[in-house]
């Protein structure tokens, strides 16, 4: 099969189209071929070992980027070391097309998301795996998966709409229901356009909160018809614009700078959530904020086992718009890394595997 092949630690050389062998079925698991892959910061993260300890900067700069591609790092994937070379790609839009022996043959034909953060053990341990970063993903024609992570979706969206899903909703949907965001409430959002941040936007106004998004000035229009009340601009300062004490639940995957004035925004007995920092992964933290203000502070990475069976009802119920930015050919990837990294879109980017012949 035509797969991309991620070499190692490096930059966009290190992203090689070429034939593979087609992955080979162990029990329990099912053979997909991929209809349409989405893009996202944790594929590029993990090629340049941005989780690595030894990175400081954050990773909306291209530039910046690029120039922490100095050395192969042990500990820059993103749970232990990356195994290398590997297929990354952790959003799947599929077919099943093959199960194991023992499987569940009347699903073979269904077109199915894959569940991309899965739990080694069970629900009660938050040890967990992803695919396209512990271990090979959707940058091909066709990926293996673990029959219990595939859910067959019953809507009218196309492969790519769907493709958009599991990593940006399923991360959202993760930092909504951690937070227990709840009717009423007022939620602010940072880096509200992109993939995560626009899901945020529309799956807290699912579940009826105000919602204050942060985005740059030429994506205000387009977080405001995702239904954000109000946007802020990112170099407003978020105290100014709100005062203190002004919000319920802060939902971030930017981080960075901000980061001291947002949980100033909370209000006592305010929640803060993060999946990600991307504008800056070291913070200062007023401990006299956090304890005299009883905040509660949320890291939020292995989903909880109800996040991705809401999608999918979400979805089903028409309650979710999907957002493609663009689609791209799968050989295409190092551009569509590259404009990823330009934060010019809203949305996200979605890769088309070739063809099969």
């Amino acid at each position: 099969m035509q797969a991309v092949v991620t070499a190692g630690n490096g930059g966009y050389h290190q992203l090689q189209c070429r034939e593979v062998r087609l992955p080979e079925l162990e029990p329990g698991e099912v053979l997909l071929q991929v209809l349409a892959a989405g893009v996202n910061n944790t594929e590029i993260n993990t090629r340049v070992g941005w989780y690595s300890s030894s990175v400081t900067t954050g990773t909306e700069d291209a530039a910046t980027v690029e120039e922490q591609l100095t050395t192969e790092k042990a500990d820059g994937g993103w749970n232990e070391s990356t195994p290398f070379p590997f297929i990354q790609g952790t959003d799947c839009c599929g077919r099943i097309v093959a199960v194991a022996p023992g499987g569940d043959e009347s699903t073979i034909g269904s077109r199915v998301l894959v569940r991309a953060c899965m739990r080694r053990s069970d629900f009660t341990s938050m040890d967990n795996i992803w695919m396209g970063s512990d271990f090979d993903g959707a940058f091909a024609q066709f990926v293996k998966v673990p029959a219990g992570e595939v859910f067959a979706v019953d809507c009218d969206w196309s492969d790519a709409e769907l493709a958009t899903i599991p990593c940006a909703y399923g991360t959202a949907e993760n930092m909504v229901h951690r937070s227990k965001v709840s009717k009423g409430e007022h939620v602010l959002v940072a880096g509200a356009s992109g993939g995560v941040g626009s899901a945020v936007v529309q799956l807290a106004k699912r579940r009826g909160a105000t919602v204050t998004a942060i985005a740059g000035r030429a994506k205000r229009e387009q977080v405001l018809a995702l239904g954000a009340d109000r946007v802020l601009d990112r170099d407003d300062n978020v105290v100014d614009c709100l005062g203190e004490n002004a919000v319920d639940v802060v939902i971030d995957n930017v981080a960075g700078p901000a980061f001291g004035d947002h949980l100033k925004a909370l209000k006592r007995g305010g929640r803060y959530v993060s999946s990600g920092a991307i504008g800056g992964p070291l913070v200062t933290l007023d401990m006299r904020t956090l304890y005299l203000k009883d905040l509660t502070l949320f890291g939020s990475t292995a989903w909880d086992e109800p996040v991705f069976p809401n999608l999918i009802s979400y979805i089903e119920r028409g309650e979710l718009r999907p957002l493609v930015a663009k689609t791209f050919p799968l050989e295409q990837i190092a551009e569509a890394q590259r404009a990823f990294l330009e934060k010019k879109h809203v949305g996200n980017f979605v890769l088309i595997p070739p063809p099969l012949r």
